[in-house]
């Protein structure tokens, strides 16, 4: 600095002069004060209060009042000061020492922000107050942080409230760390993070209990995960989140909605202000999907879903989030009867169906698939109608029966029942092979029992048709013994027509076992008790018929006695038979 730049910066009178005696001699004394100043060299260590003069290419030139200018690095400088710093701004700097060289004065700023920020880490010790600064680097025992320049010890145990698995992420994690140990002479500090978050925890909590009511919307992060829920942390208050209050739908674990960190916006469901416990929802969130619902899913409208579950009894369609419908399995297929739904769809398919039934109230949703496809029955009704005769090929034999292919959809079943009128047939197989090409008769098509029936026999006349003119009540009859039962024997009385004789019905003695009179092949008389269009059932008596034998033999002797002297034992035995008979009336 020159003489005339200090001359520059003396006070002046009115019209550019000092006309003031008094007032030249002040200027006199001021212009005096500041020489000196000017002349002095500054102490290292000193602190002064500067102006820019002008940014260098390599330092910054700045007035510190003295006689050498003084010379500032553009290094020392941080990063927004040399972008933002221009001649005139005032700037506090350090003297490091008076370069003889040069003629001027070596500065510092970082000194400046250094002595700064010891100044600021006293006061935050003595008035317990946070000071911000940023975890740099792992060190033995803990961290480095770095505040305004100061390296600080952070202990492991300080770091945070819980403990701290993962050491690298903490590296560069920001914030306020409380003072617990500082020596300025030692240039040693100690700090704690911990320590601010639970004051600042406890402050949120009392703000909290003070404040939240339920219906309030907050943010809150997620703590821990259970199976049956989430524990979310309100900023010093644990809240509880249900799995039933995370979403309107389905979940199989609180996992698949959210993670530990995680910050979300909720809803405050209920609140115990005594204990302290808070539920938590974030379906609450959004409005019930079911409020509108029959105006989404009217009856009959078509629409896809999602497939979400697969059961024995159907699969449930996701329609949107929280609303599931059934798809019974009997909506499935007009023509297949499934055992497992799975035949038809899999979990996590995109299908279309069809709204049959909605209970709002009960929020349910009857679903239909098959109702999109055309209906086979409606088909085979209309190409093949009962009475009809059909032509197909036996597809499989079962034990009731077989299923014959006639080129439809729908195989149609001939039961073991209707193959034979007069065959007793103990298996399908004795009568029809597989692959064998059978004509029968179309007896029923039934869609709801998914049946369509087809019989053999009918082909033929029912044997059975005017039986009860054949065979009628009292009259006598003839036939072979096709078996002997321990009940009695059954009597073939025409090809189809069988009529059966019980064991009180043999004979007027006492019969244990009908073997004992009768075998199969036998030729026999009965005589008809009763006839049963409806349930093909004829009951019959030999007993009955060899009374009637007995009594005509009887008549015979007395209206023919010449005849009948041929054989005095015969007449004999006639009587002793005629006398039981009217002894047993």
């Amino acid at each position: 600095m020159d003489d005339n730049s200090a001359n520059r910066d003396l006070p002046e009178g009115k019209n550019g002069g000092s006309k003031d005696p008094k007032g030249v001699a002040r200027a006199e004394d001021d212009f005096e004060k500041l020489y000196q100043e000017s002349i002095e060299n500054p102490e290292e260590g000193e602190i002064i209060h500067g102006v820019v003069i002008k940014v260098l290419k390599e330092y910054v030139a700045v007035n510190i009042n003295r006689k050498s200018e003084g010379m500032l690095p553009l290094a020392d400088l941080t990063e927004g000061e040399r972008e933002s710093l221009s001649p005139g701004d005032p700037l506090d700097v350090m003297v490091e020492r008076y370069d003889s060289t040069q003629g001027f004065v070596l500065l510092s700023r970082e000194k400046v922000l250094r002595v700064r920020i010891w100044d600021d880490l006293q006061k935050a010790n003595d008035e317990g107050t946070p000071a911000q600064g940023t975890i740099v680097a792992k060190v033995k025992g803990g961290f480095t942080v770095d505040i305004g320049g100061v390296k600080a010890f952070l202990p492991g145990s300080q770091v945070d409230i819980r403990p701290v698995r993962d050491n690298e992420a903490v590296i560069g994690l920001q914030g306020k760390f409380k003072v617990l140990k500082l020596s300025r002479k030692k240039a040693n500090v100690v700090v704690s993070r911990r320590a601010y978050l639970e004051e600042e925890r406890e402050a949120r909590r009392k703000s909290l209990l003070d404040n939240i009511r339920e219906g309030d919307e907050i943010e809150a992060k997620v703590k821990n995960i259970t199976d049956y829920g989430v524990f979310m942390d309100l900023g010093g208050l644990d809240g509880l989140m249900h799995i039933t209050d995370m979403c309107y739908g389905k979940i199989g674990h609180p996992s698949h909605l959210c993670k530990v960190g995680d910050a979300l916006k909720v809803k405050v469901i209920r609140f115990d202000r005594e204990k302290g416990r808070i539920s938590l929802g974030l379906k609450q969130m959004r409005p019930d999907p079911w409020l509108a619902i029959e105006e989404r899913y009217r009856v009959g409208s078509r629409l896809s879903g999602r497939v979400t579950n697969i059961t024995r009894y159907g699969a449930f369609i996701e329609l949107e989030e929280g609303v599931e419908g059934l798809l019974h399995v009997s909506e499935m297929s007009w023509s297949k009867r499934l055992k497992d739904p799975s035949e038809v769809m899999k979990p996590g398919n995109t299908v279309d169906i069809v709204v049959l039934k909605l209970e709002k109230e009960h929020k349910k949703i009857s679903l239909g698939y098959k109702q999109l496809l055309s209906n086979p029955w409606d088909r085979l009704r209309s190409a093949h109608p009962e009475g009809s005769v059909v032509e197909g090929v036996v597809k499989n034999i079962t034990d009731f029966g077989a299923f014959v292919d006639i080129g439809e959809e729908i195989d149609g079943l001939i039961h073991i029942s209707d193959l034979s009128w007069s065959q007793r047939v103990k298996h399908p197989g004795e009568v029809l092979k597989k692959s064998e090409r059978v004509q029968a008769k179309v007896l029923k098509i039934d869609p709801e029992a998914h049946k369509f029936s087809l019989g053999v026999k009918q082909l033929t006349p029912d044997p059975w048709d005017g039986v009860e003119v054949r065979f009628r009540k009292g009259g006598h009859v003839t036939g072979r013994i096709t078996r002997v039962a321990d009940f009695g024997v059954f009597v073939e009385l025409a090809d189809g027509v069988e009529g059966l004789v019980h064991i009180s019905e043999l004979s007027r003695e006492k019969v244990d076992t009908p073997t004992a009179l009768f075998k199969e092949g036998n030729d026999v008389g009965a005589v008809v008790l009763s006839v049963d269009r409806n349930n093909k059932k004829i009951s019959l008596s030999i007993r009955s018929y060899l009374d009637g034998a007995d009594r005509k033999e009887m008549e015979s002797y007395l209206t023919h006695p010449d005849e009948q002297q041929e054989s005095a034992t015969a007449f004999g035995e006639a009587m002793r038979r005629a006398q039981l008979k009217m002894n047993e009336e």
